[in-house]
């Protein structure tokens, strides 16, 4: 970039026409010095004190504007300071207002800043290094990587993080404002639902000086909201604010799943994941999480709120582990059609909603049918659109009726079936996806034989496979049974032939590419571990495996079997199955 130099002008009368100032963003920490831009006018800001200091006026030369008569006084300003709702006024000569303003910031500064270290102190730099599995090649792992989100210290020596902060993590450091030491961190638990880490420190030496953050309610709309982190940008902390814009049940993008959230329009940037949000009164009430980058929007940041960080953190020391937010294992229709509720049998005064289909692996499949219309859960009315009331004036979905409860626990569901209004009493449990969106930090699956490698369908094979678009470029039929099909026990997976380690065994099959396995000597494939147990005891002559589309593949028991272990060695491949497949 071109480097303008200032040139001395010479004196006279001032050019009609200046430069426009032109604004250049700059890294933190780095700053380039320029003599055209006019100094601004100091301003002070912590908490809710703020001091302006006005420049002071030029004084008028002697030669100008003198006139006779006795001589005027001298002007005094006055500064005030606003410090805890009480004004202090004084007024000082005009030559002096600079240095008395100066003085009255930093006893204004004494008592704010006392104020908001506490909880500033409390937010932590968290240091993950990451070893992710290589789902395509899946005896193998990818290339570690490190990264640096936020966190925040809680009661009982603990700290909260994001999930997706340390998914697959290899190791764990905590950084304290102000410190240039990190400490180890032991990860207690992970909440992929909620995007929710747990860690804590063995070293007392973290703990020194460190107050917890205190939790406060669910904030209210255009309630004022601060959150705090190390985004990227700079080493030191940061600060942003906003005010809450809506709070609704939001999609969590890390989890695949639905929960209570708050939208804010404070800057969330990448690294400040795990950051606490507070409110005015340096109450934590939620942890910032994600947002959403788009060319027709602008800062729009999302925050999990205090309902579900407590569901969270009470989970955990209940159950010593976290065991999920249970889910009404149904789908459902809106019934905001007057003949759909007349030929349902509904009441004019009755609402609901009408159930779709039940996961026949949930609970919920023993009591529930199709057609059953949902009108209450644990006695609050569920409207024709499916929300129930949430505060003054506001209305959310009765999902959150549901997720508020843990799992194992019951909820009084009251229906209208045939006309006639049934209550029963529901045991909850989480969801089972047929295809799971995680695989909660466990190795992927395989079995190789005849250098074909079988795996089992998940989110993250999908996303190794093709790309951050794979719910465009995957084949339609495994997009078919992820968006809607359910699994019709709870250990059913989706087995395909991942790839062919092209060798003499195999040739002409070399182009079989995630392909579904149906059936194997025309005995059904239910799950991965089936399969490796028909293949390995399997005593006839052939081993035919029924694909996707009619196709099928022949071998022939014993080359097979003899073939797989110099393919296993000429890929370097340590063993023909994963860990969990040999038990």
């Amino acid at each position: 970039m071109r480097r303008e130099t200032n040139r001395k002008r010479k004196r006279g009368r001032r050019p009609e026409n200046q430069p426009a100032e032109t604004a250049v963003d700059e890294p933190a920490g780095t700053s380039q010095p320029n003599n055209n831009v006019t100094e601004r006018e100091p301003v002070f800001s912590v908490a809710k004190v703020e001091v302006v200091n006005p420049s002071p006026k030029p004084a008028s030369s002697d030669h100008h504007g003198h006139r006779r008569g006795r001589s005027r006084k001298k002007q005094e300003n006055e500064v005030s300071v606003n410090n805890n709702s009480k004004t202090l006024t004084v007024s000082v000569p005009a030559g002096l207002s600079g240095s008395v303003t100066a003085a009255l910031m930093d006893v204004s500064r004494e008592g704010s800043v006392d104020r908001a270290l506490p909880a500033m102190d409390a937010v932590v730099k968290v240091f993950c290094v990451h070893t992710e599995p290589n789902y395509s090649l899946p005896w193998q792992r990818k290339r570690q990587y490190s990264s640096s989100s936020s966190g925040f210290v809680i009661k009982g020596k603990r700290v909260l993080t994001n999930a997706h902060s340390v998914e697959h993590y290899t190791q764990v450091k905590l950084k304290k404002r102000g410190s240039d030491t990190k400490y180890v961190a032991t990860v207690l638990a992970i909440g992929t639902e909620c995007d929710i880490a747990l860690l804590t420190v063995d070293d007392d030496e973290f703990w020194d000086g460190v107050q917890p953050v205190e939790f406060g309610d669910l904030p209210a709309l255009q309630d004022a909201v601060t959150v705090v982190g190390y985004p990227v940008g700079g080493d030191t902390i940061s600060v942003t604010s906003g005010v809450v814009s809506r709070i609704e049940i939001l999609s969590y993008v890390h989890g695949s799943t639905e929960l209570l959230g708050l939208q804010i329009d404070a800057a969330i940037n990448s690294g400040n994941s795990g950051g606490p949000a507070f409110n005015d009164k340096g109450n934590c009430v939620g942890i910032a999480f994600q947002s959403l980058k788009h060319e027709d929007v602008e800062n729009i940041g999302y925050v999990i709120p205090t309902p579900v960080i407590m569901h969270f953190i009470q989970d955990y020391e209940k159950n010593g582990g976290y065991t999920g937010f249970p889910v009404l294992g149904v789908e459902w229709q809106k019934m905001e059609n007057p003949d759909l509720r007349l030929s349902s049998g509904m009441k004019p005064d009755q609402k609901g909603v009408r159930i779709r289909r039940v996961d026949p692996t949930s609970p919920e499949s023993e009591v529930l049918k199709p057609s059953d219309i949902i009108l209450s859960v644990d006695g609050v009315d569920i409207a024709n659109d499916g929300t129930v009331p949430f505060r003054r004036g506001e209305r959310i979905g009765f999902s959150y009726l549901v997720s508020q409860k843990y799992t194992g626990d019951s909820a009084v569901i009251k229906v209208l079936r045939d006309s006639q209004a049934v209550t029963f009493n529901i045991k909850l449990s989480t969801r089972r996806r047929l295809i799971p969106a995680h695989i909660k930090g466990r190795p992927p699956s395989y079995y190789i034989i005849a250098g074909f490698v079988f795996t089992a369908v998940s989110v993250p094979y999908l996303r190794s496979e093709y790309g951050k678009d794979y719910e465009y470029e995957a084949p339609v039929k495994l997009l078919e049974k992820l968006l809607h099909e359910q699994p019709q026990s709870p250990d059913e997976q989706i087995v395909v032939v991942s790839q062919v380690l092209v060798a003499d065994i195999n040739i002409g099959y070399e182009d079989i590419v995630n392909i579904q396995v149906h059936a194997f000597n025309d005995q059904p494939v239910k799950n991965l571990k089936s399969l490796v147990r028909m293949v390995e005891s399997c005593t006839d002559k052939y081993l035919k495996f029924d694909l996707e589309y009619q196709q099928i593949v022949v071998l022939q028991t014993k080359n097979a079997k003899a073939a797989t272990m110099d393919i296993l060695s000429t890929h370097c491949i340590p063993s023909a199955m994963s860990e969990d497949l040999k038990a």
